[in-house]
């Protein structure tokens, strides 16, 4: 009921918030006709996946592991640009995003070796190796293009391997880690990035020494330039991650009047539409920032639902994940053994993450992440995934070894 609810208002809330491309199209129907395809297919995938025991997981997880790397790797240097990142991949004419790939990927993989490395007392001390062995390429990888990704990722391994019960003194040590990863990877996004006004700053600068130094430094600037070339590509995201964390960090007080909507337009709509919906809302179909919103009906989508469906409505969708995450709980809680307990947490958690991610940027209590909204954003490989994650959690409900009801309580 949870997963229908969810479709119900992905059909709603993505039809209203289309109205760009509708109008960029002149379709009225065809955008919410291919989304409900879209949520169709993914309804087929479910059910193919909910009758398929979850045993038979396992046998996937060497092949998943391999296309996850090669695709991961060849979106790095044939990848489609997306809103400034290569972040998917066509084949025969279809798109998709080999990091949703990877996500469900690393959590089956994951919930296998914890499973398999399990004793009375807990994991097995090398689980925590062979675990990050896994993670930490895969989440690189996703990270040069779509480091909030990498992020979720990451942040869901931990909770498994919390759940798993991998020593406490291994995570504490791996906190340890990524805090001081965080602060390095912070300093160098802020010292290689550059925003807005640096850059014209930067432009001038190299303009006034070019004229300067034209005759008699062509070919040390030619080389410079190739150097400088070869490191922008490889760092071409730090530009919009420290745009991104100037931006968030930013808490100066800017009249009404003097907010300047088209510098930072997204984030702007977003706090309008949720002032707008008067804590009733407008009603379904009566959005008006639908219109100036460029992301309504996938990053921001859960600002048009606020501004449509006031406070009750937005707060009915926080329950659904959350119901879906205390139901998939009480699944894994009835399972006897640890594999595919650990395979609904882990999958349960990548989709209430996300949705947390979401919520957070659209209420302006993150920095702009990218993420859409599971199971409600319009989307393609993300829509189908994540309704083959759900097939999977009921799989695991049909034909996982229950406990005996005396052990549940």
């Amino acid at each position: 009921m949870v997963f229908f609810f969810l479709c119900v208002i992905s059909i709603v809330e993505v039809f209203s918030a289309s109205s760009g491309l509708t109008y960029k199209k002149g379709n009225f129907i065809g955008p919410i006709i291919y989304h409900s395809g879209t949520i169709i297919a993914g309804l087929v995938i479910a059910v193919i996946t909910m009758n398929i025991p979850c045993r038979y997981f396992k046998l996937m997880t060497p092949f998943l592991l391999g296309a996850s790397f090669v695709t991961l790797l060849w979106v790095l240097f044939a990848g489609e640009d997306i809103n400034g990142a290569q972040r998917v991949i066509s084949i025969l004419g279809f798109t998709f995003q080999p990091s949703e790939i990877a996500k469900g990927t690393m959590v089956l993989a994951e919930a296998q070796i914890l499973s398999a490395m399990q004793h009375e007392s807990g994991a097995d001390r090398k689980a925590f190796g062979f675990v990050m062995a896994l993670a930490v390429p895969i989440c690189f990888l996703i990270m040069l293009e779509n480091l909030s990704t990498a992020l979720l990722l990451a942040i869901v391994v931990f909770l498994m391997m919390f759940i798993g019960r991998v020593p406490y003194v291994q995570l504490g040590k791996l906190m340890g880690g990524v805090l001081a990863t965080a602060a390095l990877g912070l300093m160098f996004i802020m010292l290689v990035g550059h925003t807005k006004d640096e850059k014209v700053s930067q432009v001038k600068t190299e303009v006034v020494d070019i004229h300067k130094t034209a005759e008699n430094a062509d070919d040390a600037a030619a080389g410079k330039k190739k150097d400088e070339g070869a490191i922008a590509k490889m760092f071409h995201r730090a530009d919009t991650w420290k745009a991104r964390i100037v931006k968030f960090l930013d808490n100066e007080e800017v009249a009404p009047k003097d907010y300047d909507l088209d510098k930072d337009a997204q984030v702007a709509h977003a706090n309008i539409a949720i002032v707008s919906s008067n804590v009733i809302g407008q009603g379904p179909g009566n959005s008006v920032e639908r219109d100036f919103l460029a992301q309504a009906f996938s990053d921001f989508i859960y600002a048009i639902i606020i501004e449509e469906l006031g406070i009750l409505g937005a707060g009915f969708v926080v329950l659904l994940y959350i119901v879906l995450l205390f139901r998939t709980a009480r699944i894994a809680n009835r399972c006897e053994n640890y594999f595919p307990a650990m395979l609904v947490m882990g999958l349960a958690l990548l989709l209430v993450v996300q949705a947390t991610f979401n919520m957070l940027v659209a209420v302006g209590l993150m920095p702009v992440t990218g993420q859409p909204l599971p199971l409600i954003s319009k989307g393609g490989t993300s829509t189908i995934i994540n309704c083959a994650y759900i097939g999977a959690i009921l799989s695991v409900s049909r034909s996982a070894k229950k406990k005996p009801v005396a052990e549940e309580m």
